[in-house]
């Protein structure tokens, strides 16, 4: 016959707050060992009669661990003051205004190429597809548009925009 879960609670409880301790710290160490025996409890009608219910437990703790410190990862990190306005990082060409003036002098069929290749990332399959040309015919108007705005666009080269 199955012990009672308050005994279990007694019978492990300080094991399973030493494991959470060691995987977690003293701050969340009480929050895993609650939602450890909250988890247990659940699922303790359950257990066959022959289980090992401390490593049964221990389990159960090392996974509650692991969630909190997957949940500790979503949190937002505290900064000292919030930034003016939004930054440009990771919106291309962002910091070259100038660039997408020069890159509208180009013929279309030149434009097109480049925008779909380089800023949308299509294969030149797809881009001759749109364009109504052969492969090649787009691979050549992609080519063509980069040689002139590397030509025309003062910071070509100091900017990396050699691709």
């Amino acid at each position: 016959m199955k012990q009672p879960f308050e005994s279990v609670v007694a019978c492990h409880g300080v094991t399973v707050l030493r494991v959470c301790r060691s995987l977690l710290g003293a701050d969340d160490a009480d929050d895993a060992w609650s939602e450890t025996f909250l988890a247990a409890m659940r699922a303790y009608p359950e257990l066959p009669e022959t289980a090992n219910i401390e490593a049964w437990l221990v389990t159960i703790a090392r996974r509650k661990a692991i969630d909190i410190h997957r949940a500790a990862q979503r949190n937002p990190l505290a900064v000292p003051e919030l930034p003016e306005g939004p930054t440009d990082l990771g919106v291309p060409g962002a910091g070259d205004t100038d660039l997408w003036e020069f890159v509208a002098r180009l013929p279309e069929k030149q434009r097109q190429a480049i925008t779909y290749r380089y800023l949308v990332g299509l294969p030149y399959a797809e881009i001759a597809a749109i364009l109504g040309g052969s492969v090649d015919a787009a691979r050549r108007a992609a080519a063509d548009g980069m040689k002139r705005l590397r030509d025309i666009y003062p910071g070509a080269t100091s900017k990396g925009a050699r691709t």
